[in-house]
This record gives structure tokens, C-alpha cells and sequence, in this order.
């Protein structure tokens, strides 16, 4: 693979971020096969995503059931302005109900099943008296006029048996489980976790909590991106810190890539004299290239062994960058999950420039009152500023500048 003539090339040899995105989708396409699939208990399938829509096995509500505590009664017996009218057995929930006869008001609970013959509730604030009378009383009660259906949920006016309440890829967060639940279903089949093999590289990274030597620095990109990894659902493996031996980068690729369906790389990407990645991958079909993004511009893409690889530069947000803008997009296409990053609109709180050459992702704070102000400048390796941010602000290629008060594009993290 050669990043001279690849699609979604500008004039300036750079891959556009859709092209990219694009070429990550393709390269993780194989991933999305039959078979990968499990059946979990409800609770462990959050955060993964439905295989096939799921069809609802009964209505909700499965009976026609009062929306308040009142009292049932047919709307015919208080249509002339109210009416006093005996009391009825009252209803509680989880019971059925013997049919209202007429001129009779049964107290109900909400969520208990509307008695045959009755239907509607009057509310009981709207009753004199008040309250309800002392269980197995008997007496009157004055109610006043009610329309048909008022406090009363239809059998299945949430859903009805035989819809497709569900599509295949959706995402299942609480309300989503909430809801299979609810429809007497226990488990979901969905798309089995990802494992991701998380290569750091460099002789000058060290691991946090050992000493540091002069010209050496902690490693921040493995903890930053297997907390990326793990919170977007995928499973991680760490191989540690590679050094910049080539030799010895395959080899540790070849051992702890077998467990793998995916091999991520940060460091070692660029064009400088010990890049490792790049000259651990010279005989494989592995491209790198530069993408038309600030910051993350330089990328690998490929395969090792027959494994997916992508090579993220070594820079901590450019790092976390790469992940945002492509493979997580890549999954939560294929997959259903992760949860895509929705788009929001926010005014600038001061003006920026940018590169207009390039896609330029930077750093902000989204406040209440909908501004955003941006967090740092735009080098990669502010990582305090990174930690207070909580959206990445995206200023498209083309667009040289923006005024306070203009709109952009900005992803929650």
C-alpha cells in the first residue's frame, strides 16, 4: 500500500478525515461476520448492541390499567355535571377486578387493571370526600363528570404485541433494557467485545511509578487509551512499553497478537530516523500516511499477520484523537456501540484560527449558556488541558478562521 495515490487525497498528499474514516470502517469490516455474536442476561448486555431488531412478544400495557389513585367509573353515570354513586369493592393492583355495575364507583390503584364496564378514572383529589373510606365500608362518594379514557392507559398504548420495538445495532443503555425487560424478555444477543491489542512504543517511556531518568518520560498514551478502549466496550490487552528495536516489536506483535482481533499502536508512526512501527511494518501491507487533521495527522492503517493494525501517533491527545475521530466511529457503525459522539452546536466564547488545510480538533469547555471556550492551544501535548475539557471543538478544512459568537461543532467526551 502506498499513500501516493490513495482515495480521498488532496492536492497536498494528505488523506481527507472522511476518506480515513472511511478506510478504518473498511478495515474493520471482517470484524462484523456471523458467529461473533453471545446471549447475555440483560444487566451484562449494557453498553453492547443488538445483533437482530427484537419483536415484541406482548403489548404494553398488556391490560388497560388507571394512570392515578381515583375512582373507576363508567363516564355515562356522571355525564349530566357528576353524580353520587355507591362504592364499589375497590381494586388494587396485581388483582382482577369484578365488573362495575352501573351506578357503582370501585377505588383504584394506579397501575390496577380497569374493572369491565368502567371506563374512566376520576382522580381522587376530584372526590368529596377526598380520601378513600376505611376498607369494606360501604357509603357514597360525589364525582364529577369525566370524558371517556381520561386516566386510563389502553392496552398496549406503549407498544403493541408484534411491533418491532428495537432495531438490529441499537444501542442498549438502561432505558433500552429497561424496556426488553419490560417485555418479559431476560436476555439479548448481541455483538460479542472486541479485543484490542494496545501497543506503546518508545525507548524514552516509562512505566508510571518507576524512576525517571533523565530525558525519559511516564507513559500517559497506554492509560489514555485503554480507559478510552475499555469505557467504549472493547477488551484490552496490554503488551507493555516496545522499545525501538523493529526485530523485537514483531516479535512481541506476533506473541501477544494472537489473542487479538485488533492491533492499535500509538508512537512510531511519523517519518523521523527511529520510527518503529514504521520499520517493523516495511514488508507488510501496512500504510502510512498523513491525514488532512490537527491534531493526529499522522496515521497507519493495515494488516499484521492477517490482524487489523492501526497506527496512532505518539502524541497523548493526538492519541486520543485518532481514537475519537476514527475508530471509535468505525465501531459504533459496524457495531452499534460504542455510543456515537452526537454532534451539538455551540458559540464560540473568542475567536481561533486554524490550518486551512486541515481538520482542526481542539480542546474546549461547554458551558450552560451553550459558548465554548477553548481549553489550551493546539499542540498535542497539552494533556492538563485535555483533563479540563469536556468536548473536542471541530473546526472543518477550509475554515481559516471564526469570531466570538460564531458556531461550531463539538462532541461531548
Amino acid at each position: 500500500m502506498t499513500s501516493q495515490h490513495s482515495a480521498g487525497h488532496s492536492h497536498h498528499g494528505a488523506r481527507s478525515v472522511a476518506a480515513h474514516t472511511a478506510a478504518v470502517r473498511q478495515l474493520l469490516t471482517a470484524l462484523s461476520s456471523d458467529g461473533r455474536t453471545e446471549v447475555l442476561p440483560l444487566v451484562q448486555a449494557l453498553g453492547r448492541a443488538l445483533v437482530d431488531g427484537v419483536i415484541a412478544p406482548v403489548s404494553l400495557p398488556p391490560f388497560a390499567n388507571s394512570q392515578m389513585d381515583g375512582y373507576a367509573v363508567r363516564s355515562a353515570d356522571v355525564s349530566d355535571g357528576g353524580a353520587e354513586l355507591r362504592i364499589a369493592a375497590p381494586v388494587p393492583a396485581g388483582q382482577s377486578p369484578q365488573p362495575l355495575a352501573p351506578g357503582t364507583a370501585a377505588p383504584i390503584m394506579t397501575g390496577a387493571p380497569i374493572p369491565a364496564g368502567a371506563d374512566a378514572v376520576v382522580q381522587i383529589e376530584r372526590a368529596v370526600p377526598d380520601r378513600f373510606l376505611a376498607p369494606g365500608g360501604k357509603g357514597t362518594v360525589q364525582l364529577p363528570a369525566v370524558a371517556p379514557g381520561t386516566f386510563v392507559r389502553a392496552t398496549g398504548s406503549d407498544v403493541t404485541a408484534g411491533q418491532q420495538v428495537l432495531a438490529a445495532g441499537t444501542f442498549l443503555g438502561p432505558a433500552q433494557l429497561g424496556l426488553l425487560a419490560a417485555l418479559g424478555l431476560p436476555e439479548a444477543t448481541v455483538h460479542s467485545k472486541i479485543t484490542v491489542l494496545l501497543v506503546t512504543t518508545g525507548d524514552e517511556v516509562v512505566e508510571p511509578g518507576k524512576p525517571l531518568a533523565p530525558g525519559r518520560i511516564y507513559d500517559a498514551n497506554g492509560t489514555l487509551l485503554e480507559a478510552a478502549m475499555t469505557q467504549a466496550g472493547l477488551r484490552v490487552l496490554r503488551a507493555g512499553i516496545a522499545t525501538d528495536n523493529p526485530e523485537h516489536f514483531r516479535e512481541l506483535l506476533r506473541t501477544e497478537g494472537a489473542a487479538a482481533d485488533l492491533i492499535v499502536t500509538t508512537g512510531g508512526v511519523s517519518k523521523g530516523a527511529y520510527e518503529v512501527v514504521r520499520q517493523a511494518m516495511a514488508d507488510e501491507p501496512v500504510e502510512f500516511l498523513h491525514v488532512a487533521m490537527q491534531p493526529g495527522g499522522p496515521q497507519g492503517i493495515g494488516t499484521f499477520d492477517g490482524i487489523p493494525l492501526l497506527g496512532f501517533p505518539g502524541n497523548p491527545v493526538s492519541a486520543l484523537v485518532s481514537f475519537e475521530m476514527f475508530l471509535r466511529p468505525a465501531l459504533s457503525a459496524l457495531f452499534g456501540s460504542p455510543a456515537v459522539r452526537l454532534p451539538l452546536r455551540a458559540r464560540l466564547g473568542h475567536s481561533l484560527s486554524s490550518p486551512a488545510n486541515k481538520h482542526q480538533v481542539r480542546r474546549g469547555s461547554l458551558a450552560p449558556d451553550g459558548t465554548v471556550r477553548l481549553e489550551g492551544g493546539e499542540s498535542s501535548h497539552l494533556l492538563h488541558a485535555l483533563a479540563g475539557s469536556n468536548v473536542l471543538v471541530h473546526v472543518p478544512e477550509g475554515v481559516s478562521a471564526l469570531g466570538a459568537g460564531e458556531e461550531v461543532e463539538v462532541w461531548m467526551l
